[in-house]
């Protein structure tokens, strides 16, 4: 059974797809956690709401700011 992401408030999500605004960012910081995940993208700042499954298929590393470590 694959392992849960612990993600919390202020990780930096490296995610597998890159934002339209800019073909080299693909990092979010989490602002909100619960059933759905807000992000804010780190190049242009825009704000997304994503259901907690689809954003969790598509992280391919959780950045912690405190520790600087990695998971997936």
């Amino acid at each position: 059974m694959p392992e849960i992401p612990q993600i919390s408030v202020g990780d930096i999500l490296e995610l597998k797809k890159n934002h339209p605004c800019s073909k080299k960012s693909n990092r979010f910081r989490v602002l909100r956690v619960g059933s759905d995940i807000r992000i804010v993208c780190e190049n242009c700042q825009r704000d997304l709401t994503v259901p907690r499954i689809k954003l969790e298929k598509s992280i391919r590393k959780i950045i912690h700011p405190d520790t600087s470590q990695s998971q997936m």
